[in-house]
């Protein structure tokens, strides 16, 4: 399954983008985390229904520091999965 999820609300400069990689990562999920330009944060994340289940619950509560007003959740055809590898934070130095 690929998911994506646009995150509203104050996301960007709190370390949002780190603490979804690390929970995609402990959840051995595929995919990527970038800031929009419109600052809000984009992921793309593919793995089992659980596994998306429990990364759409952590980004509900977001980071320290950061608030989360909106989640919008998308479901991608399968074969996006395709070219996702090991979850990484896109645009970061």
């Amino acid at each position: 399954m690929v998911r994506h999820y646009l995150i509203k609300g104050r996301v960007q400069g709190v370390g949002f983008r780190w603490y979804v990689h690390s929970e995609a990562g402990a959840l051995g999920l595929r995919g990527w985390v970038r800031n929009t330009e419109d600052g809000h944060v984009e992921v793309v994340a593919a793995g089992d229904a659980n596994e998306l289940a429990a990364l759409r619950l952590a980004l509900g509560r977001g980071s320290r520091g950061s608030r989360v007003d909106h989640v919008i959740e998308h479901q991608l055809d399968d074969s996006e999965d395709n070219d996702l590898g090991p979850f990484q934070i896109e645009g970061a130095w």
